[in-house]
């Protein structure tokens, strides 16, 4: 079966952003770290490199999936890291211990029930640059990165 065109072309997260991210959600070795909309899996690559933790990126994209995987075999985190080739809107990522998104407002609040409904009580969410509209985030990260950027987190 045909997958569907992308909802949003990639965008890279910039390194500070990576770092930032990481030190905000506390990102561990024990954690299962999502990152939906992985793009070339960057982020997974690095929480796995620094802090051990396993990590699954979803992206609906195959090119971004297998970008994703090569580069996690050349940081010698293959072991720690796996890509899916799916859509996120339909995806199961249950046993997310953190959730890292960078998409759309629209995308975020077409996203939310799922999240709310499968992530579970002290679940880290982190998004970039967008909120989920009345969900009130518990911390808000402002980056001066090369653009400013801002980092919203939530615990469920």
């Amino acid at each position: 079966m045909k997958q569907r065109p992308p909802d949003i072309g990639f965008i890279p997260t910039p390194e500070a952003a990576i770092a930032a991210f990481l030190e905000l959600a506390e990102v561990n070795s024990q954690d299962i770290l999502y990152d939906l909309g992985c793009g070339d899996g960057r982020i997974l690559i690095r929480a796995a490199e620094l802090f051990g933790t396993h990590g699954v990126g979803i992206d609906i994209d195959p090119q971004r999936s297998r970008s994703g995987r090569e580069k996690a075999i050349a940081a010698g985190v293959s072991d720690r890291v796996e890509f899916r080739e799916q859509d996120l809107f339909e995806c199961d990522f249950s046993d997310a211990t953190v959730v890292f998104i960078y998409l759309l407002p629209h995308l975020n609040l077409k996203l939310l029930p799922r999240l709310l409904n499968q992530l579970q009580p002290g679940a880290r969410l982190v998004s970039l640059d967008f909120d989920f509209g009345d969900w009130q985030p518990q911390k808000t990260i402002s980056l001066p990165i090369p653009e400013e950027s801002t980092l919203y987190y939530w615990k469920i």
